[in-house]
């Protein structure tokens, strides 16, 4: 996993705790940070991901053509 998908993850989990602890409290405050701060998380490991499809598809080309190169 890249920086993205970590922290995206962690914000994810962050923001679903916040929500819990708001709906506990009766604190629609909470509900609304922690819903937002879930969708933060979401966007940002959804570009972490984009960034290893990216990662992996150009090392993959790389392989390929030192491949093609010996062949």
């Amino acid at each position: 996993m890249n920086r993205n998908q970590v922290k995206g993850t962690m914000k994810d989990v962050a923001g679903k705790a916040q929500e819990k602890f708001g709906k506990a409290v009766g604190s629609t405050d909470h509900q609304v940070k922690g819903l937002a701060k879930q969708g933060e998380g979401k966007v940002q490991k959804k570009v972490g991901d984009v960034q290893k499809a990216v990662k992996d598809a150009e090392h993959d080309t790389e392989r390929a053509e030192r491949h093609e190169r010996h062949h």
